[in-house]
């Protein structure tokens, strides 16, 4: 790898980084589970779904590690607060759902708008269940709740949850759109 792709890797992490922090303050508490409606966890997607794995992952471990002293998770929380509360499963979930859209979405060919819209839809559905799924069992360890009662505490989530990352899935498309060498350059030949 060489210094220009090492400093442009680093400012895509650092950029989006930051978008996922920017997001964090925007939390709505509802709910008895004590789970907020946010937008980070489709900020989380969209990082995957731009960046591709390797980057999405450094991105939201960077992010983790400026939430041990700093008040960057939902709610303007540190990381230990949050993982403390209902919410650890999902912080679980962001790390794993944003691999995920990542591994999928690059495999979405570079030129191929059709196939790519698909791939990105897969990527963006695959990754929210996962966040549910991790969630779901957050809520069972820190709230002691069966698993079926985790689930259904997410539920009036769902439809909030799929209108934004069809939004990111958009905007994730847009980003490839006008730089397809994301795609090419780390699609199906070298996983990035």
């Amino acid at each position: 790898m060489n210094n220009r792709s090492t400093v442009g890797n680093l400012a895509y992490i650092a950029v989006f980084a930051a978008l996922i922090i920017v997001f964090a303050f925007v939390a709505i508490p509802v709910g008895s589970a004590g789970v907020p409606i946010v937008i980070q966890n489709a900020v989380v997607i969209l990082t995957g779904l731009v960046l591709g794995p390797k980057r999405a992952l450094l991105t939201v471990a960077l992010v983790y590690l400026l939430g041990l002293a700093l008040p960057v998770m939902a709610g303007g929380r540190t990381l230990l607060a949050a993982l403390a509360g209902p919410t650890i499963g999902y912080l679980v979930g962001y790390l794993v759902s944003a691999v995920v859209a990542g591994l999928i979405a690059y495999q979405a060919p570079a030129r191929r708008r059709a196939a790519q819209i698909g791939w990105f839809i897969l990527a963006g559905v695959t990754a929210l269940a996962l966040q549910y799924v991790c969630g779901a069992f957050g809520l069972m360890f820190r709230a002691e709740m069966a698993f079926g009662p985790a689930f259904a505490a997410q539920l009036p989530f769902i439809l909030p949850d799929a209108a934004k990352v069809a939004v990111m899935i958009l905007i994730a498309l847009g980003v490839h759109a006008a730089f397809p060498d994301l795609l090419s350059r780390h699609g199906r030949r070298r996983v990035s």
